[in-house]
C-alpha cells in the first residue's frame, strides 16, 4: 500500500489495524450517536472510547469494495499511520454493515473493508492546529450527492490522546472515530469524503463505491 506525503511516497506494511469508536469530545454528542444507533437496535458500548482490533487485510485503497447485501455505509474518519516510528495523518472510511451492527458492533467492524485515501500528511507538522482540520462526507441518494457528515477534528477526542493505542506498534494504523450523520445513519453504496486543512489550504479526498453481493440462504 502506497501513500504520497507530497514530497515522497511511503509504503507501510500495516500489520496492526484498530478502529476507534465512541471518540466524540462532546459527551452529549457521543450520547446522541449512541441513541441514534440504539434506534437501529445497536446495544450501547461498555465504555467510551472503545478500540476494536480488526484484520489488517481490511485496509484498502480500492475504488470499489464488495459487501453482503444493501445494508452498509461509510463513515469518514481521520486515519493515523505509525510508519517507522513516525505518525502520518490520512483519511479513511469505516465502512460498516448496519444490519450486523444491531447484533454486534465488533462483528460489523470486521465485516467490511476500510477504504483509505492515497495521501497522508506529516502529523508532527499539524499538531498545533490539527483541531482546525475539517472533515466532511457525502453519500449518493438517487442521482444526487447529499452532505452526510460535516465538522472539524475538534469534535473528536484529541488525536494525541488516541495515538498511544498504536504508537507501540510499528506498521500500524487506526481509524480515529467519526462525526454524527446528518439526517441519521443509513445505507449507501456511493461514498466520498475529504479532510481540509485551512492553515495550509490542502485537501485529502476519498471516493469509492460498494457493490452489493446477493444474500443467499
Amino acid at each position: 500500500m502506497k501513500f504520497s506525503t507530497g514530497a515522497e511516497q511511503i509504503e507501510p506494511q500495516v500489520g496492526h489495524l484498530v478502529v476507534a469508536g465512541w471518540t466524540g469530545r462532546d459527551q452529549a454528542a457521543v450520547q446522541h450517536h449512541i441513541d441514534e444507533l440504539a434506534a437501529l437496535g445497536v446495544a450501547p458500548p461498555s465504555t467510551t472510547p472503545l478500540f476494536y482490533r480488526v484484520s489488517h487485510a481490511l485496509l484498502t485503497q480500492a475504488e470499489t469494495i464488495e459487501v453482503l447485501g444493501p445494508n452498509s455505509s461509510g463513515e469518514a474518519e481521520p486515519l493515523l499511520i505509525n510508519h517507522g516510528g513516525k505518525l502520518w495523518l490520512g483519511l479513511a472510511s469505516d465502512h460498516t454493515d448496519r444490519k450486523l451492527e444491531a447484533t454486534s458492533v465488533a462483528a460489523s467492524k470486521q465485516a467490511c473493508a476500510k477504504v483509505c485515501a492515497t495521501d497522508v500528511w506529516d502529523f508532527d507538522a499539524l499538531r498545533d492546529h490539527v483541531d482546525q482540520i475539517a472533515l466532511r462526507s457525502w453519500i449518493k441518494e438517487g442521482a444526487d450527492w447529499v452532505l452526510y457528515q460535516k465538522g472539524h477534528l475538534d469534535q473528536i477526542l484529541p488525536l494525541t490522546t488516541l495515538s498511544p493505542e498504536i504508537e507501540s506498534f510499528d506498521q500500524s494504523a487506526m481509524l480515529c472515530g467519526t462525526l454524527p450523520a446528518i439526517g441519521g445513519v443509513r445505507p449507501a453504496a456511493d461514498f466520498k469524503a475529504e479532510l481540509y486543512d485551512p492553515v495550509t489550504d490542502r485537501r485529502i479526498t476519498l471516493h469509492y463505491r460498494a457493490t452489493w453481493l446477493e444474500e443467499v440462504s
